[in-house]
């Protein structure tokens, strides 16, 4: 109960905040990283959701469906878009199509997030999201 209450709200400090990692294949301008196709950036967005419902323990049918969710499930989901495009460095459009949103929802999510990160609670909910992605695809040969 405690994770969703710190996911849903939002207040505190960024200056208590971890510097996100630094990922040698993310290119600068935010693009998708080189040798990465749309194809690709489909298919890691996937395993994000994968990863996301397994951590905050969602459905990921309720990650990949279309349409309006509950709050819960919205912010697990734009976590998830957030992180993709800020760790994996994947463009807002590979991430929205990733996904089966728009570009600008995924814009949408990722202010939406950093603003919120201020809560330290939610702060830590989101770094650890981004320490167990940057591990899997790693881990992976990916990044």
């Amino acid at each position: 109960m405690q994770r969703a209450t710190a996911i849903r709200s939002g207040t505190a400090c960024k200056a208590e905040r971890a510097p996100a990692p630094n990922f040698p294949l993310a290119v600068a301008g935010g693009r998708t990283p080189r040798g990465v196709s749309h194809d690709r950036a489909v298919e890691w967005c996937d395993c994000l959701i994968d990863i996301a419902a397994a951590l905050f323990n969602v459905s990921g049918r309720e990650l990949r469906r279309p349409g309006r969710s509950t709050l819960d499930v919205t912010r697990v989901r734009q976590i998830a878009m957030y992180v993709g495009h800020v760790v994996l460095r994947l463009t807002m459009s590979d991430v929205g199509r990733g996904f089966g949103r728009d570009r600008t929802t995924v814009l949408y999510a990722c202010h939406l997030v950093e603003d919120m990160r201020d809560d330290a609670d939610f702060d830590r909910i989101v770094a650890t999201m981004e320490r167990v992605t940057g591990a899997a695809f790693r881990e992976r040969g990916t990044i």
